[in-house]
């Protein structure tokens, strides 16, 4: 099976992380991009659609067709927003690009990036844990193969255009943790083959943590 990936988040540290390793895997055929702002990558295999509000993808849906996995690496920072605010950006954001990504495809793998510490139950006392909670149910539910990750501590590869200026700071502590609590921390390669193997070979759970996706990422 070969994999026709569409790719969000590309001009963040996640998402080019992704991105890097599904360019360089043979199992993937082709692979589009979308983003707010050029990202500055050039590939054969690689094609890219720069819009700007995700909340309205009615001038590039048609472009999504064609597709049979989505890599959903967006996200913003709950700190300093409101719940509804949140929920908007992450809810609100992901649900819209995937109904219009499911009413194109019909048989595609979604996999969305979400946290450690999630809340399934979408009832805990943290705000981020239930929104994303909501999220990954909702994605459960609109697609038969969903998946979400879970991936903790992860550490970019050091030629990375997207690294965070506090990712430069606190780097090194990558290295201890993963010795003290390796199901903690990954690496961002391993999360675009566990990526790709979700495609190809499928795997016995939904939400994957850090160990699922280490797992995974050797099959």
């Amino acid at each position: 099976m070969k994999v026709k990936a569409i790719i969000t988040g590309a001009t963040g540290m996640v998402g080019e992380g992704v991105l890097k390793e599904a360019l360089r895997h043979p199992d993937v055929e082709s692979v589009l991009i979308i983003n707010r702002q050029p990202s500055g990558f050039r590939h054969p295999r690689l094609k890219e659609i720069v819009h700007k509000d995700f909340f309205d993808l009615t001038p590039v849906e048609d472009q999504l067709a064609g597709y049979n996995a989505v890599f959903f690496n967006l996200g913003v920072s709950s700190v300093g927003m409101k719940e509804d605010e949140y929920r908007h950006m992450t809810y609100d954001l992901t649900m819209n690009f995937a109904r219009t990504v499911a009413k194109k495809n019909e048989d595609v793998t979604f996999i969305y990036i979400s946290g450690a510490g999630t809340d399934s139950t979408e009832q805990g006392s943290t705000m981020w844990a239930r929104v994303k909670g909501k999220t990954e149910n909702d994605l459960m539910k609109l697609f038969k193969k969903a998946y979400a990750f879970r991936p903790g501590i992860m550490r970019p590869e050091p030629d990375s255009k997207n690294i965070p200026s506090w990712y430069k700071y606190l780097g090194w502590l990558y290295s201890p943790v993963k010795l003290l609590a390796p199901n903690v921390a990954c690496e961002l390669p391993e999360v675009g083959r566990a990526m790709i193997n979700a495609v190809t070979k499928g795997y016995d759970k939904h939400i994957l943590e850090v160990r699922d996706i280490i797992e995974l990422s050797k099959r």
